[in-house]
């Protein structure tokens, strides 16, 4: 080998070591990023040339080259926030996010999410968060993810009453009533308890279910009565219930449906299926629960994430609608990611396919009101701004002492 070619194994050496600085510089000026991933440099040494001397064929490297940029996906730290959509992730997975009006995919760590103007769940740069909705039932819908998305800008109408329930208990020492049900007369029940219903408008009403002991209807124990009793003072519903020694139910079926119901006021005609869970015990009558499922219209108050990832929307009128869970994604290598900037990577080839779900052991677990940090260590990397710097600055002493050489060799002529 020529003297020159020491020259070129320090000029390698001051190329790497200053693409090294220049990961390193990146690092630092992300340490205040959220969910940044910290790089680092890893370097190998090039193709040796082959030198024959009197012990044999020996070796003599060619210097420094840059194998590869690692990104190091470490978990990091949370930063609690005051926004319930700001979301930090416990685990592997990572945000999925789409650019509007594109169908390509981006993943990304950061969770610095909010709602925009048309109620699309995005990023600071518009970024759309990809979830699986909800239909109608509540249930999760099955297929591929999409935007999540809130109506912001329209109210829910109301739902009419379809089903109603009571579970109560009857104080078994209920003196027996004497006559045939009469609401004007309080000797011929026992207890009453009332339920708001809503017609097909979302206009209130009151169903109320009259309890008369009456007696006892062989084989049964004994024998109660109920009566369900509209606004105007209507029985929309009878039906007579049987209890055994031990307090339980033992006749009737507890469910019955009030048809018919016309409250007026250009109101659709009304059917409730009424479910009465009872028992028949020595302690007071009272209603130990009682439920219904229709509600008014109303507006929207407020958007809310859980640490499921499920969006919900929270309306005026008490009701809270699931509208969607956020998914996450996982890959068997995470190096294979490619960076895209704005915090967001790509997927390629190398990665492999991205496994996509709801948050979980899997995936990784979510917490609200959270942002993960940068896993830049500032230590680190001013320990290896050190070294990168006493290497760039050695590399350049092979090249100044090799020109003195190389200067030396040319005054052999003088």
């Amino acid at each position: 080998m020529s003297i020159s070619s020491s020259l070129y194994s320090g000029i390698s050496g001051l190329n790497t070591n200053g693409n090294a600085m220049s990961v390193i510089g990146n690092n630092i000026a992300n340490t205040n990023t959220i969910g940044f991933k910290s790089s680092r440099t890893v370097f190998s040494d090039l193709l040796s040339a082959n030198i024959a001397g009197s012990g044999g064929n020996s070796q003599v490297g060619r210097g420094t080259g840059l194998s590869t940029v690692d990104n190091i996906f470490a978990q990091g730290t949370f930063e609690s926030t005051t926004s319930n959509t700001d979301l930090a992730i416990e685990g592997e997975g990572m945000f999925v996010v789409r650019e509007p009006g594109n169908t390509t995919q981006y993943y990304t760590r950061a969770g610095a999410f909010r709602f925009d103007g048309d109620g699309y769940l995005v990023n600071p740069e518009g970024f759309r968060v990809q979830g699986r909705s909800f239909n109608a039932s509540g249930e999760l819908s099955a297929g591929d993810a999409s935007d999540v998305r809130v109506n912001i800008n329209s109210a829910i109408p109301a739902n009419m009453t379809a089903n109603m329930a009571l579970t109560t208990n009857l104080d078994a020492n209920s003196a027996e009533v004497s006559g045939p049900f009469d609401i004007d007369d309080p000797t011929t029940y026992n207890y009453a308890s009332s339920t708001t219903v809503y017609d097909s408008l979302g206009n209130t009403h009151l169903l109320t279910t009259y309890f008369s002991r009456v007696p006892a209807v062989a084989p049964a124990a004994h024998t109660w009565q109920y009566n369900v009793v509209d606004e105007n003072n209507a029985v929309v519903a009878t039906e007579v219930l049987n209890y055994d020694t031990n307090g339980e139910q033992s006749g009737g079926t507890g469910t019955t449906t009030i048809s018919g119901l016309d409250w007026g006021n250009g109101t659709a005609t009304q059917d409730i299926v009424f479910t009465l869970n009872t028992t028949q015990y020595a302690n007071d009558s009272q209603v130990l629960s009682q439920d219904q499922d229709g509600y008014g219209p109303g507006s929207l108050m407020k958007i809310s994430i859980d640490e499921t990832g499920t969006v919900t929307a929270n309306y005026s009128n008490g009701e809270r609608i699931r509208v969607s869970q956020i998914v996450l994604a996982k890959f068997a290598n995470f190096n294979g990611l490619v960076k895209q900037g704005q915090n967001l990577f790509s997927a390629t080839d190398a990665a492999g396919p991205p496994r996509i779900g709801v948050p979980g052991p899997e995936l990784g677990n979510l917490f609200t009101n959270a942002l993960e940090q940068s896993t830049v260590d500032l230590a680190a990397e001013f320990v290896k701004m050190i070294t990168t710097q006493r290497g760039f600055q050695a590399n350049s002493r092979v090249i100044t002492t090799t020109d003195e050489m190389l200067g030396e060799l040319i005054n052999l002529k003088r």
